[in-house]
């Protein structure tokens, strides 16, 4: 029987359609549709890969084991427990606050998406296991322990964090040896926190707003940068903005967990001298958290009661308007706006360049959403830019980490069918503790494993790697740590993002 001319002209068009259809896939990889849903459940696997502390039964990464499980032993302090923040076996309080500040804030925002992936109690899970350790490390009003290990004899092993022989002396900040910037970061990582519980463990979550006021108190009362009390930390997170961010940051969460005038007042009043309405803003990061701040504050605008301090929120406004005009490229002055990779990239700095990245597509998706729920449009100098265009422009940040960009790899571990196989991590770079017990000491990490030109051992599920650099390019080798370390506060910023995405699907 012969095909009809109607028949032979159906054929064609398929087939031109599946030739334009690989055509646009090839040369247009943004068009490419990813699985939100999954990224989202294996950034969640990532904490637990970063737990220190006694496992608990439903521990789902097999390949760790307890580690650290004296720690704090030396100073006569239970710090047993916490995060590692990347892939060396030190816990450092700043960046480990600001991981859970982003979860939590996560979690408020897109609760319900998250929810509606089956993901909220594996969220809560990651939440609860830093705010139990802040609440230990908080063992006075006035003192907080806010590092255990330090990078300098870390970083001469190369051990998983069950064989740990380096030090781990605890140091903390009080009254005599301040830190503002921590105190500020943990009290804002439990006012956020405290707002999640508060439905399902009221009692749990009065105790975090208990923590979260006496630190903020102590960090407001005894000011000064915790990098010069604890000079350690110095090369691996210091403080480079000070501390103002941080107390401005910890008062509006706290503000928002208690709704107390007095955490606002705090954040109107020092408006100006904290930098909050001064400092236009080209990152978003663990040590610079002005764009968060103003963000929250310009959202406190559409709420009736707010109107009287319009002016001072508008301020707000304007500068949290920059930073995201900045993402977009297009405030008027250049160099003003955030440099761009030829894949189109967000581009800041060298060294572990996608914690600005995904923090920048976090904050985007939540202002984008603002915008949307208000009926407002975004005004930068180049132009008006409507919700959906910042979303999208949010989108394709996400879109390029899993792997539209030109290296065609996804950035997250264990996504997709190519990504990093050699990140710069300690634990998964060494055959597991689960499959051989015996001891691996700190050179023998380094012979037999560091300089190993195999792929790891252990997929560390859902760690989201520094990136590839100004020029798109990415080298995989495990001693190309700028590249290859990954961080906690990368994959928290994308937990929000990804579950938004995800509803959308």
């Amino acid at each position: 029987m012969k095909s009809s001319k109607v028949e032979k002209n159906v054929t064609w068009s398929l087939t031109l359609c599946l030739v334009l259809i690989s055509l646009i896939t090839i040369y247009f990889p943004s068009c490419e549709s990813f699985n939100y849903g999954q990224a989202l459940s294996q950034s969640l696997l990532y904490f637990e890969s970063q737990r220190s502390g006694h496992l608990p039964y439903n521990q789902r990464v097999n390949w760790r084991h307890h580690s650290g499980l004296n720690d704090g032993l030396e100073q006569g302090v239970d710090l047993v427990g916490g995060y590692y923040d990347a892939g060396d076996n030190v816990k450092f309080g700043l960046p480990m606050a600001f991981t859970v500040t982003l979860l939590s804030w996560a979690a408020i925002e897109y609760g319900d998406k998250i929810a509606s992936a089956d993901e909220y109690d594996h969220t809560m899970e990651a939440i609860k296991w830093g705010t139990d350790y802040f609440i230990k490390a908080h063992t006075q009003p006035n003192v907080l322990w806010v590092q255990v290990g330090d990078g300098e004899t870390d970083h001469y092993c190369w051990q998983r964090p069950e064989d740990m022989t380096t030090s781990r002396r605890a140091y903390k900040v009080d009254e005599k040896n301040p830190g503002s910037e921590v105190a500020g970061e943990t009290a804002a990582a439990l006012a956020a926190a405290s707002i999640l519980f508060r439905k399902t463990n009221p009692h749990y979550s009065r105790l975090l707003l208990h923590h979260a006021q006496e630190l903020f108190e102590f960090g407001d009362k005894f000011r000064g940068k915790y990098d010069e009390s604890v000079e350690v930390v110095k090369g691996y997170y210091t403080s480079v903005s000070g501390y103002m961010d941080e107390l401005l940051w910890a008062a509006l969460w706290l503000y928002k967990a208690t709704e107390k005038e007095e955490y606002l007042k705090y954040v109107l009043e020092n408006a100006y001298d904290f930098g909050g309405t001064t400092w236009a803003m080209t990152e978003f990061s663990w040590d610079v958290k002005y764009a968060g701040v103003q963000a929250i504050a310009s959202m406190l605008l559409m709420e009736e009661k707010h109107k009287k301090h319009e002016v001072i929120l508008e301020q707000y406004r304007s500068k949290v308007n920059h930073y995201i005009c900045a993402c977009l490229n297009l405030n008027n002055a250049s160099n003003d706006n955030v440099d761009r990779t030829p894949g189109g990239l967000l581009y800041i700095r060298e060294w572990n360049n996608i914690q600005y990245v995904a923090n920048a597509a976090f904050l985007l998706t939540i202002y984008s959403d603002h915008l949307l729920a208000t009926n407002q449009k975004l005004q930068c100098g180049k132009g008006e830019v409507n919700p959906n265009e910042l979303f999208s422009f949010a989108k394709s940040q996400v879109d390029y980490i899993l792997g539209s960009n030109p290296m065609n790899m996804s950035y997250l571990v264990g996504y997709g069918s190519r990504f990093p196989e050699r990140v710069h991590h300690r634990g998964a770079s060494i055959e597991s503790y689960k499959e051989n017990m015996g001891f691996i000491g700190c050179t023998q990490g380094f012979d037999n494993w560091y300089g190993n030109p195999m792929p790891n051992p252990n997929i560390l599920i859902g760690a989201l790697v520094g990136g590839p650099d100004k020029n798109d390019q990415f080298r995989d080798a495990r001693g190309n740590y700028e590249q290859l370390e990954a961080c906690t506060y990368n994959t928290a910023a994308l937990v929000g993002v990804f579950a938004r995405l995800y509803h959308l699907q």
